[in-house]
This record gives C-alpha cells, structure tokens and sequence, in this order.
C-alpha cells in the first residue's frame, strides 16, 4: 500500500517497487518470470538497433516496389531484386539474431537459483505401493533394508477430491451463519434471506421463492455439510492410492536410497538386481516401486492423485482427441470470420469507407478470437488431472505455444485458414490452390498485418490484462448468483487466483517468434515489439503484486519457457529459407546456405533433446552448486516430526481452526497473503499444508 499515494499513482508504482519487494510478496518464480522477460527486452534493443540502422536501409534501398516513400512494401525484402548480393546480408544477420538469442538466454538461466526447503530435498515420492501397504510397513523396510538411513515420516496419500469440496462447502456455510449469528447479537434482529441462486433480487414472495430465517438455514446447511464429511472422512483412510510420501533425516539418505532403486532398469531382455531387500519386501512389491524426488507441497494437486494409469491416459487421450477434431477445423480466427461474413456481420464496416477501421478491424478480430480459441486448449489441460502445478503450467505453456503459433503466425502466413486447409496444401500437390497460395507468400502488405497484430497486442492485449477483464467478469458472476450478504463478503474475500505461468509465458513467447520471424523480412516490426514487451513487463509487474496470489513452481517450467524462446530466431531463418527457395530457386547459393545453416540447427536442437549432446551450447546452465557447509545437510537432527505433504483436510481439527484464520480483503484485488486459504494453503509450524491444487 505504501506505493499507492494518489489516483493515479498505481501507473508508476510497478516501476518504483524494488525487486526485493516482489520476491517477498511474489516468490522466486515471479523473479525468475520477469528476469526473462528483462532479457528479452535487451535481446530486442539488440535486434532492434540491427534491424532499423542496417536491415531496414537496405530494404529501402530496392527498386523492386513503387518509389512512393509512403508505401509499406519498400520496407520489406520484397523490394529487393533477386540477384541482388545483398540478400546475403540478412541470412547472416539471422544467424546473428540466433546467436544473440542463445546468448542472452543462456545469461538468463545463470540467475535461476532455487532454495529448496531441508524437508523437500530429503522427501522421496513413491507410487506402485499395494493399495492396503501401512505406515509401519514402509517404515521398517527402509530401516531393514537401509539400516544407515533414519526415516522421520511416512505420509500415504488419499482421495480427497469429494472431501476437500465438502469442506470448502462446510466452511463457506459455516462463515455465512457466524456472520448472521452477529449480525443478529449487534441489531437484535433474525434477517430473511431467499435460499435460491440470485435470490438477493427477488423483491417479493412468491410461491417457491419463499424466504426463510438465514440462521436456520446456514445451521441446517451447516449440519448436512458437516454430516457429510465426516461420513466421508471416516472411509477416506479406508482407501489409499497407493502412494507415499517419505521423509529422511538428511538428503544423503534419500539420495543414496534413489540411485539404488534407479540403477534396477532392465536392458535389452535382462535386468539388473532388485533394490536392497528387507522382510516387508514381498508384502510391499519394492519390484513395482517408481522412486522420485518429492515437489515442493505447494506445488502438488492433492484432489488428482486419484486420477492415475490407464484411467489417467485413457482420460488423456479422450480429451486432446477431442480437441484435436475441433481445432482442426477451427485453427484460426479466419475461418470463423469468413462464417460471420456468411451472414453479413462485418459488411457494414466495408461501408465506413474508413481506412482506420477496415486497417485495424480484421487485426481486433485476430486478437479477440485468438483470445478465445486458446482458452480452449488451456482449460483442455485442466481436465487433464495433473499431479503438480508444474507440469499442469508446463503443459499449458507448450499446447498454447505450439496452437497459437500455427493460429496465428505460420497459417496467416501461408494463406491458409485451418488445420485442414494446410494438411490439404501440404499433400495435394496436385490443387490449383496450393500454387495460388504459394504465390501470395511474402507479399508486401503480409508484414502490415503482423504489425498491426503486434501493435494490437501491445496496447489492446496489455490492457485488457491489466483489466483482468476475464477475471472482473468472473468476480461479477459469482457476486450475482450469491444468496446472501454473507455469501458476496465470502467472494470478496476469496477471489483472487494464482498466476498462470504456463498462459503467460505461452502468450508471451508466440508475440516474441512473430517478432523474430518477421525481424529480417519486415524489420519495422521489432520496434513495435519492443514496446510490446517493455509494456507487458510493466503490466506484469503490476498484476503479480496487487492482483495475483503467490505460487511457488519447479525451475523445469522456467527452462522449458528458455528452449521454447529458441523456435523465435530458428523460424526466422525458415522464413527466409521459404523466401530464397520461393524467388531464387533451391540452387541459388543464398538458399543453399540458409538451408545449411537450418538443417545444422535442426540436428544440434534434435541431437541435444533426445541424447543431451551439446550440452554446451545450450542456453541453460548446467552448473550444480552444492550447498555451502555441512550443516546444511545435517540440519535436520532432531526435528519436529510435522505433517508437512499431508492435506490439510486430512490435518488436526484443532490445527484447522488455526490455519482458517484469515483477515478480510475487502477490495477486488490482492494486496496481501491472506486469500491464500482459498487455494487450502496454510502453514503449520513454518511448513506449508496444502488442501488442493
């Protein structure tokens, strides 16, 4: 609150927060987000200066095109003749720009540093467990089969999807009827409620909307819910999943029990011994274990350890399946456009006669429909039922990525409008259409619709964020359809939600490859997306401080959004490829050496995702920094035995009243940690328990 000092002051306060100010209120993550965000923002000062002072002169300097100085296409590689050396240059420059790339990321990578909690490096996950396995059990095989490795706790995992709803349903009651129970010891008066959905506008009794005393109501509410769970709580431990949570007095110990179940991988058709045994070894089936490194309790989806083997991939497949058929013939805004012109939606904008508009009105369109469409595959992976938030954001992250860059980039670009036109263009080589389409590759006016998007993107886009419009009509919902004062106060307290990284980092890096991909072709567009990038970093750093809760993620997620930032200057040097074989022929030496130097990075980027080599060039940092002094890892000697990788539904009911305390917000927005009970965090004795993802 302290950066707030007028109406008007929250346009500078994410400018004059100090980094420090965010790490404490946002986690490392958010550091790391906006550390690469800042990196691509002198990545493109860079590129910027290159492609203005060097590229953009010599495109001006063709007479392909008209001589009129207003004309977009002078500005372009299109106006250049085709025996002109100076094509060269902007292979080479392409090349840079990928290096610049690599360098920059790769300085990146060398500041992400985690501080990972003592408990979290000495805990080892480890599902394949008999379904009726006990604490004991797993407890005296480790002390028999690993007689040096001192075992603190052993936590099995449960169901608690159905119970977590429940007593989040129980608590909201509970609430609503203390704050009526006040309300009636403060004024001396029972307040009426109607008990339907939206039933705070209904201004009269009619049959079936009667109203009933809101005391009565929440303590009946009250007792049903609690009934419920209970009765639910008692079958809960009735039917565990199979799954463990173990912890070790010292990270060696887990360590050293890790490698021995990962060395018994079978090769070729034999396999190599089984882990150490003990008498609890045949009654446990080691033989089935799958032994990892537990995540961070923040990070885990307690309500979807239910969902796991073939019912998960069966799930799985159903889902993207589905959304595969849809997206195939939906790919991108146009096709859902050219339909809307079917019926005479966008004619009376032709008739404005405005160039503004008929300039601008088809990039809004691409914008507000690519919006939609990606919202689609996001909530696709929510259903996916992933165990961490990690993978559920890195997951987001590629899908959104890998659709928004065929929606709106490479389709637009090839004159194409979905998934099956391009599977069409790609195999019937036999179409009229497809040399029709290769023709309008790179034309002039192409590059005027990537600016507009960008510049669309840069002011529209980050607005719109900065609204949190989606999330403002969300908030508006659940307020119209509350029942009763209590019920909106509860929204108000609890409507803020954790930032998606995976989203974010996919929007962001689709408007980066469009930049990169059209730097050397079209170089005036990188000066609009330096703006782009300038405006979502403040936009961000404003939205991660005062509107989003905290979340505390794995590094994968951050070094996958790295590898990703790489297909950026890679289909640069595809677009000019594309160029050179297009209008100098697959013989021409600029396009064989373009396709040299893209069939290098392909194998370099094949050769280190499927076998590691060339590590070395890679942009993330293989560097392992061990912890500094021995009692970092000795430091758990007499440690309290705490319930840390346990719901917290399934935590003391006296530890419970304490993790519900909370204090009010009473605006839309966040300026504090307090709404993080809505997401079932607490902490317990300095370590987080988690209700659920």
């Amino acid at each position: 609150m302290k950066h707030f000092g007028g109406f008007c002051s929250w346009m500078t306060a994410a400018f004059r927060m100090h980094d420090e100010e965010i790490r404490d209120k946002c986690g490392d993550d958010a550091m790391h987000y906006l550390a690469f965000q800042r990196h691509i923002i002198c990545l493109l000062v860079a590129v910027s200066v290159l492609s203005v002072c060097i590229i953009l002169p010599v495109n001006l300097s063709g007479d392909l095109l008209d001589k009129d100085p207003y004309s977009f296409g002078r500005t372009t590689i299109a106006n250049l003749q085709t025996g002109n050396n100076l094509l060269w240059l902007h292979t080479v420059f392409a090349v840079i720009y990928l290096i610049l790339t690599v360098v920059f990321m790769r300085h990146h990578t060398m500041y992400i540093k985690y501080t990972e909690e003592n408990t979290v490096r000495r805990t080892l996950f480890i599902t394949g467990l008999p379904k009726n396995a006990k604490k004991e059990a797993i407890e005296n095989h480790f002390i028999g089969a690993y007689p040096t490795c001192n075992v603190l706790e052993v936590q099995l995992c449960y169901d608690v999807a159905r119970l977590t709803s429940l007593h989040k349903e129980r608590k909201k009651a509970e609430k609503s009827l203390m704050y009526f129970t006040h309300l009636h010891e403060k004024n001396g008066k029972r307040v009426r409620i109607n008990p339907k959905p939206c039933g705070q506008f209904c201004c009269c009794e009619t049959r079936g909307c009667e109203r009933v005393d809101a005391i009565d109501y929440y303590t009946q509410v009250t007792n049903k819910l609690l009934e419920q769970y209970l009765k639910e709580e008692q079958t809960v431990h009735d039917s565990p999943l199979g799954m463990a949570f173990v912890t070790f007095q010292e990270k060696s110990m887990a360590t050293y029990i890790l490698k021995d179940f990962n060395a018994c991988k079978c090769q070729s058709f034999k396999c190599k011994g089984e882990p150490q045994p003990s008498a609890y070894s045949k009654e446990l089936c080691i033989s089935n274990w799958n032994v990892t490194y537990a995540t961070y309790p923040e990070n885990i989806c307690w309500n979807n350890f239910s969902v796991r083997g073939l019912r998960w991939w069966f799930r799985w497949f159903c889902i993207n399946l589905l959304l595969f058929i849809v997206l195939f013939f939906l790919t991108t805004p146009s096709i859902i456009i050219s339909t809307m012109d079917k019926f005479n939606v966008t004619k009376p904008i032709h008739y404005l006669n405005n160039p503004v508009v008929s300039q601008f009105f088809p990039t809004l369109l691409l914008w507000s429909f690519s919006s939609l469409l990606p919202t689609i595959v996001y909530y696709s992976t929510l259903f996916e039922s992933h165990w961490t938030k990690s993978g559920e954001n890195r997951i987001v992250m590629h899908k959104v990525y890998i659709f928004l860059i065929f929606m709106v980039l490479i389709l637009p670009s090839l004159g194409l409008t979905s998934l099956d036109f391009f599977f069409r263009w790609l195999f019937d080589r036999e179409s009229a259409e497809s040399a029709v389409r290769l023709e309008c590759v790179f034309l002039p006016d192409q590059g005027a619709f990537f600016v507009n998007y960008v510049i669309a993107s840069a002011f529209i886009g980050n607005g719109m964020e900065l609204l949190r419009l989606p999330g403002l009509i969300l908030y508006t919902i659940r307020m119209i359809m509350a029942k009763s004062p209590a019920e909106r106060k509860n929204i108000k307290q609890h409507q803020a939600f954790e930032y998606e990284f995976g989203a974010m980092y996919a929007w962001m890096l689709c408007v980066f490859t469009v930049i990169m991909a059209y730097s050397i072709t079209c170089p005036i567009i990188v000066p609009f997306g330096l703006i782009y990038i300038l405006l979502k970093h403040m936009v961000d750093r404003h939205n991660l401080y005062y509107a989003y809760l905290p979340a505390k993620l794995e590094k994968k997620i951050h070094f996958a959004a790295v590898n990703q930032a790489l297909a950026a200057p890679i289909l640069c040097l595809f677009w000019l490829y594309f160029f050179s074989f297009l209008r100098l022929g697959f013989k021409a030496p600029t396009t064989l050496f373009t396709f040299l130097v893209v069939s290098i990075t392909i194998i370099v980027c094949f050769a280190y995702s499927c076998f590691v080599c060339f590590k070395y060039l890679s942009p993330l940092n293989y560097k392992i920094e061990l912890p500094s002094g021995r009692g970092s890892d000795i430091d758990a000697e007499g440690a309290p035995r705490s319930a840390m990788y346990v719901p917290r539904v399934l935590a003391s009911h006296s530890t419970e009243r304490t993790a519900l305390a909370q204090k009010e917000q009473q605006s839309y927005g966040t300026m504090g940690t307090d709404a993080l009970a809505e997401d079932g965090i607490t902490f317990f004795g300095g370590h987080a328990v988690i209700e659920e993802a």
